[in-house]
């Protein structure tokens, strides 16, 4: 943590400057400085600090190699070689990251998040990012001749380009008012580590696990120290029914799914218990004069398939490389900027459509017995390792997926009709109880 000593009565200049120090303000912060710009990155907390998002995609590994940072991250990580959901015989299907249709990292890594964002972190300092955490900035100014001014304590910042990574405070979407509810989708979460769960054995032991329950799905993510992450995520018109303390509607919850409550006997909570609301937003543009939004920052969905560290790295990983071609070639930023926003809200995209279907009984009945009839399983398994990006062989299969699951849902139409009507009716609920931001 850094301290300024004193006042500092004139602006600072610097070619880039990242709000926030988590996964995507480091990512992108390593990369412009060892491209030799100047960077300036300000986390307002101080590492180590709690986060949720435990889980990694392969995808995420080939850019972890490229920061440098690969074999650090796989000291304080889990190996995670696949992802599990439950089965109508009461087993479980695992979606094996073995068996992508393309090649690509066969595992990942289950981490602590206050770990892995630190260790993330402490590389972009050693790359020569000047790194400051415990330094929040409280105000950006934006003169009529594009000039940007950062603010932040004593210190004041004048950067030619300026990156928002600060996740889901959405530090300028909020000051812009570019945030706004997803109109499609809506969801709450309430969880907590846990010491003592079961977890799976041999090649699954690094598996996530994702249950359904009547009201939405949960998770449980093993960890390098035995410990486990465990979550429910709801419908919000269901967490507002809850009567006692948030832990107990959160075990009430997870009483109602058999394997998870047999996984979860004798486990002791080790960790606060954390809620969040309508947690699902998005932002109405990613750029603007000289500035990006990257990751959560830009847009959030749901933490289903694990990809939210990944979309935050992959966008900073983009946005890096567009600021450093807009910082050599400035009269091509917003050719840059249209380019960027039209490919990674494509990837986006396909996360979206699985995610706000993964509750219904259409797509309960397609994971619950998954077939590789022309690759669309192995394509299924691409997704989920994050292979959306470039991916030609994989989204045509994903379109085959949809047409399936369209003929799915017209042999059960009743019951699919019933589901898209109460997801709907979520989207108006509002839910304002938030233990992370304030």
């Amino acid at each position: 943590m850094q301290h300024p000593e004193q006042k500092n009565t004139s602006p600072q200049p610097c070619d880039a400057l990242v709000i926030g120090g988590g996964p995507a303000g480091s990512c992108a912060a390593t990369l412009l400085a060892q491209k030799g710009w100047r960077v300036v990155m300000l986390e307002k907390a101080v590492h180590p600090r709690f986060h949720i998002g435990e889980s990694l995609l392969p995808l995420n590994m080939p850019i972890l190699e490229r920061l440098g940072v690969l074999e650090k991250v796989r000291e304080v990580g889990l190996l995670k070689l696949g992802a599990d959901f439950p089965a109508d015989d009461g087993s479980f299907n695992v979606f094996d990251f073995g068996r992508t249709l393309r090649e690509s990292p066969k595992f990942a890594f289950q981490v602590k998040r206050e770990e892995f964002d630190q260790v993330l972190f402490e590389h972009a300092r050693e790359s020569g990012v000047d790194a400051r955490d415990g330094l929040g900035v409280d105000r950006v100014d934006f003169a009529d001749d594009g000039q940007i001014t950062v603010h932040a304590g004593d210190h004041t910042w004048q950067p030619r380009y300026l990156l928002d990574a600060s996740g889901r405070d959405t530090f300028l979407g909020g000051k812009l008012k570019l945030k706004r509810k997803n109109a499609k989708h809506a969801s709450a979460a309430v969880f907590s580590h846990y010491r003592g769960a079961t977890h799976r054995e041999g090649r699954h032991a690094g598996n996530v696990s994702i249950y359904r329950h009547a009201h939405g799905w949960a998770w449980l993510i093993p960890l390098r120290d035995g410990s486990t992450s465990v979550g429910v995520v709801c419908q919000p018109e269901y967490l507002k029914t809850r009567r006692g303390d948030i832990e107990t509607f959160m075990l009430q919850t997870v009483e109602t799914i058999p394997e998870m409550a047999w996984r979860m006997q004798g486990a002791e909570r080790i960790a606060p218990v954390h809620v969040t609301g309508n947690y699902t937003y998005e932002c109405t543009r990613m750029h603007g004069r000289h500035w990006t939004l990257m990751g959560d920052a830009y847009s959030f969905v749901d933490p289903m398939f694990s990809s939210g560290v990944f979309l935050a790295m992959h966008s900073a990983e983009k946005s890096a490389e567009m600021v450093d071609a807009i910082l050599q070639q400035p009269a091509r930023e917003a050719q840059l900027q249209r380019k960027l926003q039209r490919e990674f809200d494509a990837g986006l995209d396909e996360f979206k459509w699985f995610i706000y279907r993964f509750t219904s009984p259409t797509m309960k009945s397609l994971f619950s017995n998954p077939r590789d009839f022309l690759g669309i399983e192995r394509a299924v398994v691409s997704m989920l390792a994050g292979d959306v990006f470039d991916a030609r062989p994989v989204l045509r299969r994903l379109r085959l997926f949809r047409a399936l699951y369209a003929l799915t849902a017209l042999g059960m139409a009743p019951s699919a009709w019933r589901d898209w009507r109460r997801r709907r009716r979520q989207v108006a609920v509002e839910m304002r109880e938030e233990t992370l931001q304030g």
